[in-house]
C-alpha cells in the first residue's frame, strides 16, 4: 500500500512540475508576444508618423549619398544676389559655398558632413535637394530647387554693419505682407564646412553662444517696449485720458519700481508718460486693470503661442500660473516673468503699423526649378485682427510722439515721420538690455524694425534707437522713398 501512495505521490509531482513549467512556458511566451507587438506597433508608428522627420534628418547618412549625384540648389536674397551655392570639389564631393561668410549663418545655416544641417538648409533639405522633382541634369549630375528669398542683402549688410559687433538682433520686416526684410544674430560664425570643422568645439563651448539664432530663439525682458501693449489695453479700457501725479515711482503691495534714473515728472497724462516712459504711470495702469487684462491683451499680440515660421522659433511667453494684479504691473512695464524674442517684438511693432491686423512672417518668396519654372510661392497671410482700427491708431500717435518729443528721438528721420518706443530691460545682470521698437512711415509703414543689444548695459534711447532709425532710413532710400 505504501508503495501504492509513493507512486502516486511521485506521480503528483511529477503533475505539479510540469504545471509549473508549462505555466513558464506561457509567461515565457506572454513576455515574447507583447515585446512582438511592441515593435511591431513602433514599427508601425515609424512608418506611419516618423518616415518624413527620419528621412530629412540632418545626421542621416542617405542623404549625403544622394547628395553625390545632386546639385544642391543655390539661396538668393530678393534682388537675386547668390546667398548659397554648390560646387562639386571631386566626383560625388559636394562643397556648399556663402559667398556672404557670416552674415547667413542664422538664416541659412550651414550643410556639413560632419555636423550636419540647420536653419534653412535643414527645413527646406527636399527642395534644395529637389526630390521628385528634378528637371535638369548636367553630366548625370541632377539639379536641386533653389529658395528666393524675401530677405534684401543690402539692408541685412547695412543692419550688421550697424550693430557694430555688439551682441543682439535686428529685425526687419514689411507690416502689410509679413516679409522679412533683414534679421541678424550676432555673435554669428562662419557656415563653411572647413571652418565649422575647425572652430566647433569653441562655437559649442563659447560663452558668447554663436550658434544661438537670437532673432528667433533668443528670449529676453522686453523692457519699456511692451508698453505698446499696455497702451493698446488703457484705450480699450476707456482709461486714455488718465493723469497722474508721478512722484518718482510705484510702490503697492511690496513691489517698488522707480522711474528710470529716479526721475519725478509731476502730474502727466498718458501722451506725456509714454514719451518720457513713465515707469509710474504704466505699473499703476497695469495695477488697476489687472491681471486677466494684461495677459489676453499679450496673447491676442502671440505671446504663449508658436510662432509659424520658415526657421525654428521660441515661444515668448508669460510664465505665471495665475497673474495677480502686482504681476500685471511688472509685466505692464515688460518685467516680470515675461520673455519675448526679437521676432515677436517686430510682429507687435508690425501690428500696429497696420492698423491692427498681424500678419505672418515670412523669408522663403518661392521655390524654383532651374529652368526658372516656380515650383511653390508664398501667399501673404493674415493672423488676424489683434486690435480695431481706433485702438491701432491711438497706440500709433503715441509711438509717433515717442520719437518727436520722447526717448525715442534718436531715431527720428528728416522728412519722414517715424513711429517708435524704446526699452531698457532688467535681467537676472546688471548690465540692461536695450530695444527699440519702430515703424516708418508713421501712416502708410514700409518698414517695422525691432532691435535689441543684449546685455549692452545703455538706454534703448541712446543706442539702440539710432540703430532702428538708421536702418529703416537705409531701406526707405533704397526704395527710393527718402
Amino acid at each position: 500500500m505504501s508503495e501504492v501512495n509513493e507512486e502516486e505521490r511521485n506521480v503528483g509531482l511529477a503533475e505539479e512540475k510540469d504545471t509549473k513549467t508549462d505555466k513558464k512556458i506561457i509567461h515565457v511566451m506572454i513576455v515574447v508576444s507583447a515585446l512582438f507587438l511592441s515593435l511591431i506597433t513602433f514599427l508601425l508608428y515609424i512608418n506611419l508618423f516618423k518616415t518624413e522627420e527620419y528621412a530629412q534628418n540632418p545626421y542621416n547618412p542617405r542623404q549625403w549619398s544622394e547628395e553625390r549625384h545632386i546639385k544642391r540648389g543655390d539661396i538668393y536674397d530678393r534682388n537675386g544676389v547668390v546667398l548659397a551655392t554648390s560646387e562639386f570639389e571631386k566626383e560625388g564631393v559636394q562643397r556648399r559655398i556663402y559667398p556672404e561668410g557670416n552674415l547667413y549663418s542664422h538664416i541659412i545655416g550651414y550643410s556639413s558632413r560632419v555636423y550636419g544641417k540647420s536653419n534653412l538648409e535643414m527645413e527646406y533639405n527636399s527642395e534644395l535637394l529637389g526630390k521628385n522633382d528634378f528637371s535638369i541634369s548636367f553630366d548625370n549630375v541632377k539639379q536641386g530647387s533653389s529658395l528666393n528669398l524675401t530677405i534684401d542683402n543690402r539692408i541685412q549688410k547695412y543692419a550688421r554693419e550697424q550693430m557694430k559687433g555688439r551682441k543682439g538682433a535686428v529685425v526687419a520686416m514689411n507690416p502689410s505682407t509679413g516679409e522679412i526684410i533683414a534679421m541678424v544674430s550676432l555673435p554669428d560664425y562662419d557656415p563653411s564646412s572647413e571652418a565649422l570643422e575647425e572652430e566647433w568645439k569653441n562655437l559649442a563651448e563659447s560663452e558668447d553662444y554663436a550658434l544661438l539664432p537670437r532673432a528667433t530663439q533668443g528670449l529676453y525682458a522686453p523692457g519699456s517696449t511692451f508698453k505698446i501693449l499696455t497702451s493698446a489695453a488703457v484705450y480699450e479700457n476707456d482709461l486714455e485720458d488718465t493723469v497722474l501725479e508721478d512722484t518718482g515711482g510705484f510702490e503697492k503691495d511690496g513691489i517698488k519700481v522707480a522711474n528710470y534714473n529716479d526721475k519725478v515728472y509731476g502730474e502727466m497724462d498718458l501722451k506725456q508718460s509714454f514719451e518720457v516712459s513713465s515707469n509710474q504711470m504704466f505699473c499703476e495702469l497695469a495695477y488697476n486693470m489687472g491681471g486677466d487684462t494684461i495677459l489676453e491683451m499679450a496673447e491676442r499680440f502671440g505671446i504663449n503661442k508658436e510662432i509659424k515660421f520658415d526657421l525654428k522659433t521660441e515661444v515668448s511667453r508669460i510664465e505665471y500660473d495665475k497673474m495677480y494684479n502686482m504681476d500685471a504691473a511688472m509685466v505692464g512695464i515688460g518685467q516680470g516673468k515675461l520673455l519675448v524674442t526679437p521676432l515677436q517684438m517686430a510682429m507687435i511693432g508690425a501690428t500696429i503699423a497696420n492698423d491692427g491686423i498681424m500678419m505672418k512672417p515670412y523669408l522663403v518668396d518661392s521655390v524654383e526649378r532651374a529652368n526658372g519654372t516656380v515650383i511653390s510661392e508664398t501667399q501673404i497671410k493674415s493672423l488676424g485682427k489683434v486690435l480695431d482700427y481706433d485702438t491701432a491708431g491711438f497706440v500709433r500717435e503715441l509711438m509717433v510722439g515717442s520719437v518727436e518729443a520722447g526717448t525715442s528721438v534718436r531715431a527720428s528721420i528728416r522728412g519722414i515721420q517715424v513711429a517708435g518706443k524704446t526699452g531698457t530691460a532688467e535681467n537676472e545682470t546688471n548690465k540692461t538690455h536695450s530695444w527699440f521698437v519702430g515703424f516708418a512711415p508713421a501712416e502708410r509703414a514700409e518698414i517695422c524694425v525691432a532691435v535689441i543689444l543684449e546685455y549692452d548695459g545703455t538706454t534703448g534711447g541712446s543706442t539702440a534707437a539710432p540703430i532702428g532709425g538708421n536702418v529703416i532710413k537705409k531701406y526707405l532710400e533704397s526704395a527710393g522713398k527718402n
